[in-house]
């Protein structure tokens, strides 16, 4: 272009200043919270990139005292809730950004724009990596997990429970209806996100999507683990119950994300399965590559034995859902499995 065009050259400016600031936010948790080298470089690079775009002549358009935008805010960007909350934001801002400088780059540079193209299908996959490194960091800390079972009180029992402390939640549900388990699940992620916690829901890859699950947890006779990836895509997490070495080995090579081992002990909420022991935790400890939570009647008075035969990690149904104190005995269970 051989005429200013003042107004074009601002919307690239402050799009450019957007997006750059974006990425510096991520990048910074890349290289900090996540110790990930190759995605800080990534983020740099698009950094760099964006910058190489970034003309003296946009910034000299740059008015921003007479900008109307600046006064612009609403109530959501007010607060963040969670390091993932600030990523999402963030990386949402910067995709936000190079969709305008995609379109407005094609009238001063049509190579602009095909360059801002290929660097938000960059931004959408590194979206993707984020999400899924993060879930799985945060399962990686979590010792204990609560699976529900029907209750009078179901949010308020899991509420108690996010509050002593639980930082991962199994909806499970099988007798209900499609339309209550729906709103179930809905009511429970939302607490859970609330709380910082994973939700996972049991079985239903279904109910994860529509609610925005943090992943789902298959039993043996559910969807096969690669039809669910292809489902929920590469950043979700994907557990499978085990009963057994031959099965163990199938969910290693299937690539879930976590293993159920159990049921240790006989419960009420597996009338189905043959008690496994505690010989089977004790191969899980030396055989399983990823995380895994013994299962099954494990409470405060047989948690130790469990973790004698080498569980660091237990899965909990009624020591926790049929408590008087919910929140007590979430304190208690997590006492006990801290190293």
């Amino acid at each position: 272009m051989t005429t200013p065009n003042v107004p074009l050259y601002r919307i690239l400016d402050a799009n450019l200043d957007r997006a750059r600031e974006g990425l510096r936010v991520v990048e910074e948790w890349c290289r900090f919270g996540l110790d990930d080298v190759a995605l800080a470089a990534l983020c740099k690079e698009l950094r760099q990139t964006l910058g190489h775009w970034h003309h003296s002549d946009f910034r000299l358009a740059r008015n921003t005292p007479e900008d109307v935008g600046t006064q612009l805010s609403h109530t959501h960007e007010e607060s963040r809730a969670d390091v993932p909350a600030v990523l999402q934001a963030n990386l949402c801002r910067v995709q936000e950004a190079l969709r305008v400088l995609e379109e407005y780059g094609k009238i001063y540079d049509p190579a602009m724009g095909a360059a801002c193209k290929q660097m938000r299908y960059q931004v959408y996959t590194l979206e993707s990596k984020l999400l899924s490194q993060n879930r799985i960091k945060r399962l990686q800390q979590a010792t204990l997990c609560l699976v529900t079972t029907p209750v009078d009180a179901l949010s308020e029992t899991v509420e108690a429970a996010l509050q002593g402390g639980v930082r991962l939640v199994q909806y499970r549900d099988k007798d209900a209806e499609d339309p209550v388990r729906l709103e179930r699940a809905k009511a429970l992620r939302s607490l859970c996100h609330q709380y910082q916690a994973l939700f996972i829901v049991n079985d239903r890859v279904d109910i994860a999507l529509a609610v925005d699950a943090d992943g789902v947890h298959l039993g043996q006779q559910d969807l096969p683990v690669a039809a669910a990836r292809r489902l929920l895509g590469a950043d979700r997490i994907i557990g499978r119950s085990t009963t057994n070495a031959v099965e163990l080995a199938q969910a290693l090579q299937e690539g879930v994300d976590y293993l159920g081992v159990g049921p240790v002990y006989a419960t009420p909420t597996k009338t189905d399965k043959a008690v496994v022991g505690l010989d089977y935790v004790r191969y899980a400890a030396t055989r399983a590559e990823l995380p895994w939570f013994a299962i099954g009647g494990i409470d405060a008075q047989n948690l130790s034995e469990v973790m004698a035969a080498g569980a660091d990690r237990v899965a909990v149904v009624r020591a926790i859902m049929k408590a008087d104190d919910p929140a007590q005995a979430v304190r208690l269970l997590l006492s006990q499995l801290q190293p």
